[in-house]
């Protein structure tokens, strides 16, 4: 019996363990998302959002991008159905988030699975898809890089709400630089086969030019498409080769 509960209390710790693991791992990456909160707050309150409103749009919505063009819709005089379809096409790349880590996620009870995926942002993703080839998944992690960026960009959004009047320009500061630059650290050690390489240079080209000659944010969209259609095709003739 001793025995026993001596592996529950370790497997405890573990859990504790990679949840700080992760919090640690993140901070870097929150540095950069903490200047687009903040902006996120002023936005909120310039567009006619009162305070709690906007604060209430971070801690419900959870989305920066989607939050953005939500504040600048409604700012518009833009409202109900305009806004939902707008911000699910934004947010079509979480499809392909979740649909890497499914295999992993089923596993777990429904409400566990539903917390995951709600927490799930760009960032926190690319850490746990990160670490998964090096030490496998694990739930305590992902929930670690969730919940550092949940409060992170609740407060920074809380932030930008209260002290809008004396940082007219977060952005300006240059910092929002840090998240592109932690996600290409993070990307460029997984190109370690041509698949990869192909379908890291497909994305790219297809943003550039995606961006170049379509509206809005449609560049996410297709280029996540164009992606993983390359990546599927070449991974069946892969199959198929060595068939």
């Amino acid at each position: 019996m001793k025995r026993v509960e001596q592996i529950q209390v370790f497997g405890t710790d573990m859990e504790r363990k990679e949840f700080w693991l992760a919090a640690r791992e993140s901070a870097p990456i929150i540095v950069g998302a903490v200047p687009f909160g903040i902006t996120c707050g002023i936005m909120g309150v310039a567009s006619g959002l009162k305070p709690l409103e906007t604060v209430l749009m971070s801690v419900l919505v959870f989305a920066g991008a989607a939050q953005f063009i939500g504040i600048t819709m409604l700012a518009a005089g833009i409202s109900g159905w305009g806004i939902v379809f707008t911000t699910l096409l934004i947010n079509l790349r979480h499809l392909l988030m979740g649909a890497s880590l499914a295999p992993y996620l089923v596993r777990l009870p429904l409400p566990k699975q539903a917390l995951l995926a709600f927490g799930m942002v760009d960032e926190s993703y690319a850490l746990t898809a990160s670490r998964i080839p090096v030490a496998g998944y694990n739930e305590y992690y992902q929930l670690g890089s969730n919940t550092s960026f949940y409060l992170a960009w609740t407060l920074s959004t809380i932030a930008g709400v209260y002290l809008g009047g004396h940082i007219p320009d977060p952005l300006a500061w240059g910092l929002d630089f840090a998240m592109p630059a932690t996600f290409i650290v993070l990307l460029v050690p997984r190109l370690l086969d041509r698949v990869s390489m192909v379908v890291c240079l497909v994305a790219a080209v297809t943003t550039v030019m995606a961006d170049l000659y379509l509206p809005g944010k449609w560049y996410i969209i297709i280029a996540c498409l164009a992606a993983s259609i390359a990546g599927g095709l070449m991974g069946k003739r892969g199959s198929n080769n060595a068939d």
